[in-house]
């Protein structure tokens, strides 16, 4: 259960580049996690891998209760799953 000084979080990971995509610009990077900021996300991590040029970057934001329920009943918002 979510407390003040224990809340509760959603996590988001976004990969960019790898061996058959491009590798990201500084000004996509910079458009994608201005993006991800107007949302609510933080960044809290991020890994590279030299051998397939894949950039992972970790996010996460207190997590509300319309998310909570979106996780718990998906299709409500007439998304497919």
């Amino acid at each position: 259960m979510a407390t003040p000084d224990h809340p509760l979080w959603e996590y988001r990971v976004g990969e960019f580049g790898g061996i058959l995509k491009h590798e990201p610009g500084k000004a996509e990077l910079e458009t994608v996690l201005n993006a991800w900021g107007e949302e609510g996300w933080e960044v809290i991590g991020t890994v590279y891998s030299d051998n397939t040029s894949r950039l992972r970057i970790i996010a996460k934001r207190p997590l509300t209760h319309a998310a909570r329920r979106k996780r718990s009943m998906p299709g409500l918002d007439g998304e497919m799953v």
